[in-house]
Formats: C-alpha cells, structure tokens, sequence
C-alpha cells in the first residue's frame, strides 16, 4: 500500500467552488499508468494531475480525464502550479519561471504573485496546428442546434495547442444555451472524427469583464461538461485570431457561468494572425480539499 498526498484545486478562479476542480496527486513517479487511470475514475473530476520528478525540465505532470489520458491540458496546469508552490515544492519570490514535461512536450509556465496575494500562473501554449475541417450539417446536430445556429462563413475546424479540440463557433448566447450532446450522433461524429473534444463559443462575454464564452462537452464517463478548459481557450483564441473573428491579440475568456461555476482566463496570442507562434493562457486558483491517498 502506498500513500499519496494530494489537493483538489478550483482553477481559473480567486473563488472557492467556483472555476474548474482539479486533483493533484504528488510524488506519482512509481504510479502505474492503470493505477492513475484509476484514481482519476475515482476522483470523477474531468482531469486529476499525477506530478512526479523529469529529467528534462523541473516537473512532469501526467493528465487524466475519467475515461482516458490527455496530452495538454490548462485548468489541470493551473491547479498544478498553485499547487506545488502552496505546498512549498516550488518557492516563489515575485516572478518565477518554470519548465513543465507533459505528454505534449515541454512547455513554459510564468508564475507571479497576482495583487490580491495569490499566484497567477500563465502557461505558454504551443503554437497551433489548424486540422481538419467539418460542415455545419454535421456537426450541430450532434448538439441538438441548427445549422444556421453556427457562424456562417467561419470554418468549424480542428484545432490544436496540444490537444485536439474542435472549434464550433456559434452565433448567439442563445445557440450556445440551447447546445445539448445528442450522444449517439457526438459519440459517432467522434469516432469518425480527430478531435479530442468540442468547444462552442461565441464573440460575447458571460459578463460585462468577458470577450467571450464558451462551453465544452464530453461523453460518459467522462463529465458531461467542463466548467473551464485551459486547452480548449488556447486553441479558440488561435482559432478566432488566424480567422480574424477578435479585433487584437488580448481578451478575457469566460466559461462555467451557467453551471455555477464560473471562470475567466487572461488570453494572449503570441504572432500574427497567419503566423501564430503560440498562446499565453493565464489564471489563478484556490485549494479547497486536502488529503492522503491509499493505493495498492
């Protein structure tokens, strides 16, 4: 039997039970890959991190929704970061930067001290590969809208910073309301599909401090939805800055309003709009449960 510390951490959010809530299992590095999955099926949580020591940067974190491993993920990087320095694994004195070993590579993360006294963390993205292409008459009814609920004239693309997420644009607060998984046409349009996982947006924030909003869905057993996808954010701001859908580099994207849960993440693209190099997502946390788990 083995005994792990662990914390779950609401990110991209200064409020308790709000944002998105993440686990953060500490010193995994013996962990099989059976065992993490496991754990992240019994947390039930749409990712639990499992941090352990690297060779080739400072830390390496493993991510894992309920149903499978995932190779980038933001809301778990957040968690994660706030973490280790809550803890005191990592020492923060104003502005530290550190380098973090996920499946999808070696990426930087910044950490400071926001005003408030907590700790912003802003993960660079890597730069963005535009995939694959769908027609709306695919892919709204997989969630129950129109076709002429999406963006005319925009593509529905694949998009990815480090994960595959596809983009679906919507015209109005009111499409992405209505936005429901009909899970027999997701769970084809996925199978056939190279996404990982889909993100409806629209150009409108959920409040006045918001540029845009987005919901992001997933199918049994992961959760059905995601109260705030780091990843997902990377890629639309890509997405809306190459098809030139903001008026500059810099917004304040919002999600998990309607699920009681909200969040917001300060949003960066690195690069012109047809030259993108990267993006810069950043958010704070707040730790609200501590513990130990017993693994065999």
């Amino acid at each position: 039997m083995s005994r792990h510390r662990f914390l779950q951490v609401d990110a991209f959010t200064t409020t308790a039970l709000a944002g998105n809530p993440c686990a953060i299992v500490f010193d995994a590095d013996e962990l099989p890959v059976e065992t993490m999955q496991a754990v992240a099926l019994e947390m039930n949580l749409s990712e639990t991190a499992f941090l352990m020591t690297s060779d080739e940067a400072d830390v390496r974190a493993r991510y894992f929704t309920p149903a499978e491993e995932i190779p980038l993920a933001g809301h778990p990087t957040i968690a994660s970061m706030h973490a280790l320095v809550e803890e005191g694994r990592l020492t923060l004195d104003g502005e530290r930067e550190v380098s973090l070993q996920l499946e999808a590579g070696v990426i930087p993360v910044t950490l400071t001290r926001s005003p408030g006294g907590g700790i912003r963390v802003t993960m660079r993205q890597l730069a963005p590969r535009f995939e694959r292409r769908y027609e709306a008459r695919d892919v709204a009814p997989a969630f129950g809208l129109d076709p002429d609920d999406l963006v005319p004239d925009v593509p529905i693309e694949t998009v990815s910073t480090g994960t595959r997420q596809l983009m679906i644009p919507v015209r109005s607060h009111d499409a992405l309301r209505r936005a429901r998984v009909d899970v027999d046409r997701y769970t084809a349009l996925r199978e056939e599909g190279d996404f990982f996982s889909p993100h409806l947006f629209c150009t409108e924030g959920a409040t006045p401090a918001g540029d845009t909003f987005a919901r992001h869905f997933g199918v049994p057993p992961d959760t059905p939805e995601d109260p705030f996808t780091g990843s997902a954010t990377g890629g639309m701001a890509a997405f809306l800055w190459r098809h030139r859908m903001i008026p500059g580099p810099r917004f304040t994207a919002e999600q998990g309003h309607w699920m009681g849960r909200p969040g917001a993440a300060r949003v960066k693209v690195l690069g012109p709009p047809d030259a993108i190099e990267g993006v810069l997502v950043a958010g704070e946390a707040v730790t609200v449960v501590e513990g130990v788990l017993s693994l065999p």
